[in-house]
């Protein structure tokens, strides 16, 4: 099996991922890398090989000869690159969120279909253990039918994560309802099996604005963790410019009937993800989500207080990235490559995770009011659907 030809657009930071399908000799080799760091060029040449082309204009790495490329870099890019890369005929594993605008999606989704070229979003936690299990108890009747849904994201290194860099600034990602939501709101469609189609939020930016120690606008932030910076308003050298939400609340109507809500906060001590699935028989919650401990329990009997359930499922983690996610989300993509298919993350599920996101930071700026989400264009939804 000759080996696919592989290109990174974005080598650094989210990037790394790509070194999942640095496989020479096993079916796919990375051989162009584009940064607009040379630092980052230069571990490229180390990590995949001294004859890696290397470039900083990512136009010049799509006249190669690929087969495929990752688009890895800050979401406000993802618009431009990954439209120029379907049109340029590459098959695109696009890092999660699709883009920032629900207009952006809709243009990829748009060059995608025009073209025939494959497409793919990466939504690792469709890959993640506790999330699969929820899913398979789910669609195995286990609750009954699902009629309401709810997620908590305790964001713990928010701080550093999000206010030290460019995410800080609605130009770079809409908000962080949108930006860090978009993996939770497509958990939440999958689960309760459809997609947002009424929401109304609330949020504000309530603690990072305290802080008032900045970098230059010159200097790029550090997203490190600080794990001595406690409590949050001890962090220093933020983005010198901070204009999204620390906290944000979205309810969401489903165009199945199914209510659901997101709740987000990026100063909690703690980091994890808590999601909550009712249904007609009982209901299921996750606790821990990407260490080794993390477990799912069911309640489907009647009871009062009872903090153990009824059963529980202990589904642990792979020792990678994203309790092991990322190397499954590459296998797959780089399956989809050379065979199309159907694929666990879905093109369609995550336009709609963006649409979600954009109408609920657009209700949250606009003091709750509700927002349709909009659908995309039918053509498309029957392309992407099949």
């Amino acid at each position: 099996m000759e080996d696919l030809r592989i290109g990174v657009i974005g080598v650094g930071g989210r990037g790394g991922l790509a070194r999942h399908a640095h496989l020479p000799g096993m079916g796919s080799r990375i051989v162009a890398c584009c940064d607009v760091r040379q630092e980052e060029l230069e571990q490229a040449r180390h990590r995949f090989g001294a004859d890696v082309f290397v470039t900083p204009d990512y136009r010049e790495l799509l006249s190669r000869d690929l087969d495929a490329v990752f688009v890895t870099t800050p979401d406000f890019l993802h618009e431009e690159q990954a439209v120029a890369a379907l049109e340029a005929d590459k098959a695109v594993y696009l890092e999660k969120p699709m883009a920032i605008t629900i207009e952006g999606c809709d243009r990829i989704l748009t060059a995608a279909f025009v073209h025939g070229a494959r497409l793919y979003v990466g939504h690792n936690m469709r890959h993640m253990a506790f999330v699969l299990k929820m899913k398979e108890l789910i669609d195995a009747g286990a609750i009954g039918a699902v009629k309401v849904a709810w997620c908590r994201h305790f964001v713990g290194h928010g701080g550093e994560f999000y206010f030290k860099d460019w995410h800080a600034e609605r130009k770079n990602t809409t908000g962080l309802l949108l930006q860090k939501g978009a993996h939770d709101i497509d958990v939440l469609h999958w689960l309760c099996g459809g997609y947002a189609r009424l929401v109304t939020a609330m949020g504000a930016l309530t603690l990072y604005d305290r802080i008032d120690d900045r970098h230059a606008a010159d200097q790029p932030g550090d997203p490190r963790e600080s794990p001595g910076a406690w409590p949050p308003l001890t962090l220093r050298q933020l983005n010198p410019t901070i204009d999204v939400e620390d906290i944000s609340m979205v309810l969401m109507q489903l165009d199945n009937g199914v209510f659901a809500s997101y709740q987000q906060c990026h100063y909690t001590p703690d980091y994890w993800r808590n999601y909550t699935v009712i249904g007609t028989e009982g209901r299921l919650e996750n606790f821990g989500d990407t260490g080794a401990d993390t477990v799912i329990r069911l309640w489907n009997r009647r009871s009062d207080y009872n903090a153990r359930g009824d059963a529980d499922y202990a589904v642990g983690s792979g020792e990678a990235e994203h309790g092991g996610a990322d190397p499954l989300i590459v296998g797959e993509f780089l399956r989809f490559v050379r065979e199309g298919g159907r694929t666990t993350t879905s093109p369609l599920a995550a336009r709609y995770s963006v649409a979600a996101g954009v109408a609920a930071t657009a209700s949250l700026r606009a003091g709750g009011a509700p927002q349709v989400v909009p659908a995309p264009a039918p053509e498309l939804i029957n392309y992407f659907a099949t």
